[in-house]
């Protein structure tokens, strides 16, 4: 799917749960080709409920209830 969506070479990549399913050592490689991703230009939104994943984000948005909390923005 990755694969897919980057195939024509875009500037965003909205990634929602891009890990959700898989074994943690999948999971793992997924998140390094993701992040390589980023390195080389393509700006990246994750959407996660893993705050592991989540922690990885140079910026993070959370939101509570519908609502972007105020206090989650770095």
């Amino acid at each position: 799917a990755i694969g897919r969506a980057i195939i024509m070479e875009p500037s965003l990549l909205l990634a929602d749960e891009p890990t959700g399913n898989l074994d943690s050592r999948s999971g793992e490689e997924v998140t390094a080709l993701l992040e390589s991703l980023n390195a080389s230009g393509l700006t990246l939104i994750v959407v996660t409920h893993d705050p592991r994943l989540g922690g990885r984000a140079a910026r993070r948005v959370t939101m509570l209830d519908g609502s972007i909390d105020s206090d989650s923005r770095v």
